[in-house]
């Protein structure tokens, strides 16, 4: 007689940063995307040469994203004109379809989804360019994490602009807001993120965390991987579980026409 575990999954949901985590960092794109941000910053913004590069590092690393550090320092622009530069004229053609990653994230029978500080342009651009646009869910953007409101707005509501006008990892509220939004348990998640910042706000909220890119654990971290390709390795049981969740299915569907036939003859 086969016995099956039945016991409910360790996890019920993957939760994934996109950029330098579905993608290596070789690819480029991340200090494409810094150079972009600090050339917005002079040129539309009319921020000193001299100094930028100090002040953008200073506003990443108080608020999460320069934009996000930019905005709450008082700079007025249009998100979209800002994302269209910056993420706009990025060399996606280093971008190359990926079907190592996509048979493994279609192998797994959980839910997945994309959480990233980016728009949903740039995320859909990426995930079509490495062939995985249709293995999630839905996609947590900068769009869904702040939706349509400008800071005149905001300002007419609240009488001055919060503190920070802009939600985005790795704020607690960002991950907060994408528990609610995505209707997920923190505690039966596994979070894959490049970032050290990332990776902590997110053990600190209940998830299960696993820093990619990294060969070894960090304060915060769960698990590290060097490698998103190496998920099937660090994680064999959620291949493990979709076979002993096909099987308990099978088992149930077989019983219940045994009990269809035997009342039938009855």
């Amino acid at each position: 007689m086969e016995f099956v575990n039945s016991s409910p999954p360790r996890y019920e949901c993957l939760l994934f940063d996109l950029d330098d985590t579905l993608y290596p960092l070789s690819s480029g794109l991340s200090d494409a995307c810094s150079n972009n941000i600090i050339e917005y910053m002079v040129e539309k913004l009319g921020i000193d040469e001299d100094g930028v590069v100090e002040l953008n590092q200073i506003l990443y690393k108080k608020y999460g994203t320069s934009m996000a550090g930019l905005k709450a320092v008082g700079y007025e622009f249009d998100n979209d004109e800002y994302h269209r530069y910056v993420h706009g004229r990025l060399p996606y053609e280093n971008l190359k379809p990926d079907p190592v990653l996509r048979s493994l994230l279609l192998g797994l029978p959980l839910r997945k989804l994309v959480f990233s500080n980016g728009d949903e342009v740039h995320v859909m651009k990426a995930l079509t360019r490495l062939g995985i646009e249709d293995c999630f869910e839905r996609i947590i953007s900068f769009e869904t994490l702040n939706p349509d409101i400008n800071e005149a707005e905001l300002s007419c509501v609240t009488g001055h602009l919060p503190e920070n006008p802009v939600i985005c990892k790795p704020t607690e509220i960002a991950f907060e807001k994408a528990f609610d939004i995505a209707q997920l348990n923190p505690h039966k998640t596994l979070f894959f993120d490049d970032s050290t910042r990332n990776i902590q706000t997110g053990k600190a909220v209940g998830l299960h965390t696993v820093l990619v890119g990294k060969s070894e654990k960090i304060d915060g971290s769960d698990y590290a991987l060097e490698s998103i390709h190496n998920m099937k390795e660090a994680f064999p049981e959620l291949w493990s579980e979709s076979i002993i969740n096909n099987k308990e299915t099978e088992r149930i569907d077989y019983a219940s026409q045994i009990s269809i036939e035997t009342s039938v003859q009855a």
